[in-house]
């Protein structure tokens, strides 16, 4: 794989750039231990993964159900599986939280190498004010940042990656699209014909964490962002 042929690279955020496991298992945690709610940090993430993706495929143009509100119902969800009844302030905490959730160690630096050589675009299932907390943290401006709210739907819908192509006005030859979930990246992009990097983040963890089982085939895999940096040729010599 030539990493020279692409013009644009475009990225997942939250379980590509953002460590989204570490912040949903912090974001909820305080709220478990107020109502004395035991839970393992796996049964957290399969809680997310199972409400969000509920949630999500539901929303469709002119019925989008925004990122916040999702996880506002997956605070509920919580009390419903564990026996409580969340006070509003409690639903409304797995959002706040999403402004403290950090990057990888390895994205802020990733992302700068990269921008050297290529333009940048996140595609990502959140709402454009959720993602402007984030953004902060990135430290690199993007040449383009298509959210769900944008486009009115959530990936796995390929008119997320319909949106982001047709707004950057790049050839799908020339993009390539790197994230970590199968699910929600990965297997979309190929359908719609685009190169992909697996940025394979749960490498040395069981299961699919945050996000529905998939397969899919990448055209590369890789454990972090420095992987790709160095293979583009852009890394310490």
């Amino acid at each position: 794989m030539d990493l020279g042929n692409y013009e644009v690279i475009s990225f997942d955020c939250y379980g590509t750039l953002i460590d989204w496991e570490g912040g949903i298992v912090s974001g909820m945690r305080p709220v478990l231990a107020t109502h004395g709610a035991e839970a393992t940090d796996q049964e957290i993430l399969e809680l997310h993964a199972q409400t969000e993706h509920k949630l999500q495929s539901a929303s469709r143009p002119g019925r989008y159900v925004k990122y916040r509100d999702v996880l506002g119902e997956e605070v509920r969800e919580a009390g419903r599986r564990w026996g409580f009844e969340p006070t509003p302030s409690e639903v409304r905490a797995l959002a706040d939280s999403l402004r403290h959730w950090e990057p990888f160690p390895d994205t802020v630096e990733a992302l700068r190498a990269l921008k050297e050589r290529y333009k940048l675009a996140v595609i990502s299932n959140v709402d454009d004010g959720l993602f402007a907390l984030t953004a902060c943290h990135l430290e690199v401006e993007f040449d383009w940042v298509i959210t769900a709210e944008q486009a009115g739907t959530y990936k796995p819908s390929l008119n997320n990656f319909e949106v982001a192509i047709e707004r950057m006005g790049v050839g799908p030859d020339k993009l390539l699209h790197a994230a970590e979930s199968l699910f929600h990246d990965i297997a979309p992009a190929k359908e719609l014909g685009l190169s992909t990097v697996w940025v394979h983040r749960r490498v040395e963890k069981e299961g699919f964490g945050a996000t529905p089982p998939a397969e899919a085939e990448p055209d590369l895999e890789v454990p972090d962002l420095r992987t790709l940096v160095n293979m583009a040729g852009m890394g310490p010599g």
